[in-house]
């Protein structure tokens, strides 16, 4: 498998390369207001420069099975990562951006992370409890007690918040279809975003509040496999038709964590090639 970290460009539709690498990379997140994205790749995260662009490895200490659930704090200091080093399962940490040793902030594993609020002091992630399904919690970035926000779904992941911190993204399942939808920051006010026969995965609200990008597979896919084509999708936020912007090879990895630029004007994401082309 080949992996290619792009930009896509909202305003004229064209597609830039920026690295190409015969290595498994995921999940591009764009680092503030920097030119540079943070990828992950077998367990570590690496910064590329868009400009001169190299796989640059971050030093995260004892954290060396991350996975692509990170992100960068709004203040652009800090990010969280997912990582299950310590005891086999996926807890969330807080490093500093150029990086060093994690903190943790869940005392409770499996835990992913997805999203920060505007004012960097709260985290959204996903968890499993009590051998259940999985559902959104928000925990303090600082960390103490997580709140549950959602209730009767069968499978849920990719939360984020929106940059006026009034409602959270999810991809969600109920009934056998996975779909987005969004819920106010208590968990109240649940509205169903998308309806249609489509698999939709990993809604990113855009910084200007004005849109969301997510990953859409063909009816009937389950779960959120590589090696598909799938459709690169952007929806008004406050609801309506989505535009389909890109069809591309691959699946996980492609868009899993927030990789807007912060103008909005951009996003990162991930090209996959089959190692025999």
């Amino acid at each position: 498998m080949r992996s290619e970290i792009c930009i896509f460009d909202l305003k004229t539709g064209a597609v830039t390369s920026v690295l190409k690498t015969d290595r498994l990379i995921e999940a591009p997140n764009w680092v503030g207001n920097e030119e540079a994205v943070i990828v992950n790749g077998y367990g570590r995260l690496y910064r590329v420069n868009l400009n001169a662009p190299e796989l640059d490895e971050i030093p995260t200490d004892f954290a060396i099975i991350c996975n692509n659930d990170h992100g960068v704090a709004p203040d652009g200091r800090q990010m969280a990562i997912s990582d299950s080093s310590e005891d086999g399962l996926c807890n969330i940490y807080v490093l500093p951006v150029t990086g060093g040793r994690p903190r943790r902030v869940t005392g409770v594993s499996p835990s992913y992370w997805h999203g920060w609020s505007p004012d960097g002091k709260t985290l959204v992630c996903v968890g499993r409890r009590n051998e259940g399904a999985f559902q959104v919690f928000t925990i303090p970035a600082d960390g103490g007690c997580e709140t549950r926000l959602t209730q009767g779904f069968d499978h849920v992941d990719g939360p984020g918040f929106t940059p006026d911190g009034k409602w959270v993204w999810f991809n969600g399942e109920r009934g056998g279809g996975m779909q987005l939808w969004r819920m106010h920051p208590d968990g109240g006010a649940l509205e169903q975003m998308t309806n249609d026969d489509r698999t939709n995965w990993f809604p990113h609200p855009s910084p200007n509040g004005k849109s969301v990008v997510y990953v859409s597979y063909k009816p009937g896919t389950k779960g959120h496999p590589r090696d598909r084509i799938v459709e690169l999708r952007l929806l008004p936020a406050a609801g309506g038709l989505p535009a389909v912007l890109l069809p591309v090879f691959g699946g996980q990895g492609k868009l899993n964590v927030p990789s807007w630029s912060p103008d909005s004007s951009r996003f990162a994401f991930m090209r996959y090639t089959p190692a025999s082309e």
